[in-house]
């Protein structure tokens, strides 16, 4: 990994936006598949849950309808009538997007609103790297323009190679998007994603090849003081 791709990307301001008028915080963690995101969500809620934190661990796509059906086609049990083939890209994206409408209006804004600490497995930086493989990014971020921005979202960066490697000892069902070809549009796609969005956006990169638990605790010495500060603006009761 070079120089350049391990600077990150840091974040604008130290704290949540309160003007957007939830208690909550709202973190994502973003990556290619393998890089460890659904891993480091569990272990940042126990930790922060042992340090008297409400957590509350989701991911996209998420268990709702939409969600079934995402992973049903990314899978291969749910495809074209007559076994034309898989899902298009633009039928999937439009999946993706009305899966987030229903997922944040059935469980990410309430948990905001009840001030728990959302820790997102794949938001909308998924959607313009999978999708925006294949469509034009610009049209995958308008579909998604309605969706909550993150309050900060972790980009674990690991090389192709690695995240294959770590698929394979994994095992579970072969992926849409797993082709090696694919993956490496895919990374190249988070690159332009974060970018575009970091202007915005609070986008941290982190080396996610690294031991699980290095890994954790870089994330954490962010997540601390960021919860800290967004604490002292919460009004209170």
């Amino acid at each position: 990994m070079s120089a350049a791709s391990r600077r990150a990307a840091r974040p604008r301001r130290q704290a949540p936006d309160r003007r957007r008028g939830y208690p909550g915080v709202f973190v994502v963690l973003e990556g290619l598949d393998g890089a460890g995101t659904t891993t480091q969500a569990e272990r940042l809620s126990g930790a922060l849950r042992a340090e008297g934190y409400r957590t509350f661990v989701t991911r996209e796509p998420s268990d709702g309808p939409v969600g079934t059906l995402i992973r049903q086609a990314l899978t291969g049990r749910l495809g074209l009538p007559k076994t034309a083939g898989p899902l298009g890209p633009q039928t999937l994206a439009l999946l993706f997007a009305a899966d987030r409408t229903d997922h944040l209006e059935a469980q990410v804004i309430p948990a905001l609103n009840r001030g728990d600490v959302v820790l997102c497995d794949r938001y909308v930086l998924s959607s313009l790297a999978y999708q925006g493989s294949s469509l034009p990014m610009e049209w995958v971020e308008g579909i998604n323009g309605f969706a909550a921005r993150p309050d900060l979202t972790f980009f674990l960066e690991i090389d192709v190679d690695v995240a294959a490697q770590r698929r394979v000892r994994r095992g579970g069902d072969a992926e849409l998007y797993e082709d090696e070809l694919q993956q490496r549009r895919i990374a190249q796609q988070y690159l332009r994603a974060i970018e575009r969005r970091e202007r915005d956006e609070r986008i941290l990169r982190v080396d996610g090849a690294r031991p699980i638990s290095e890994v954790t605790d870089e994330l954490l010495r962010v997540l601390r003081p960021f919860l800290a500060a967004a604490a002292e603006q919460t009004p209170r009761a």
